[in-house]
């Protein structure tokens, strides 16, 4: 899906008593066990933790400044994932504060940031039949572009 960043981006409402942080590597661990808790049901798979952070942290298109993560007391409850190629690779919010915003708001300052460093757009992948997070990405102004078949 992608996001055409000439158009309009509101700015991001937070949850009430959230705290905005960038990626810093003590907060790996808790943004490694958020991601794995994301992909529970499906849909993905994250490495090993030490395997994980390593590749995140080398990766050529890793800025720690476009990963994003919300905190409540502390606690990792929210992580947008991007690179710098203008790509969300991972958005995860924990249940706790799912239907609560908190999504959204990670996207919206996703989309500013990029917006702010000059970019025409912003893309991610989703699989098609995850409903919930195609019209959470549809509700901020995203819409399909390509279609992939998923590898087996």
């Amino acid at each position: 899906m992608r996001r055409d960043l000439s158009l309009i981006v509101p700015s991001p409402a937070w949850p009430a008593g959230l705290q905005l942080s960038e990626y810093r590597p003590e907060l790996g661990a808790a943004v490694h066990r958020l991601m794995e808790f994301g992909y529970l049901d499906g849909g993905g798979r994250v490495a090993a933790l030490e395997m994980w952070q390593r590749q995140f942290e080398t990766d050529p298109e890793y800025d720690p400044a476009l990963c994003f993560i919300a905190l409540d007391a502390g606690e990792v409850v929210g992580v947008c994932q991007c690179w710098t190629s203008a790509y969300i690779k991972n958005l995860v919010v924990h249940p706790r504060f799912q239907g609560r915003g908190l999504g959204r708001a990670l996207l919206l300052q996703a989309f500013k940031v990029f917006q702010q460093r000059r970019e025409g757009f912003v893309d991610l992948k989703v699989r098609e039949d995850n409903l919930r997070a195609r019209r959470l990405y549809e509700s901020v102004g995203m819409r399909a572009v390509r279609r992939e078949p998923i590898p087996l």
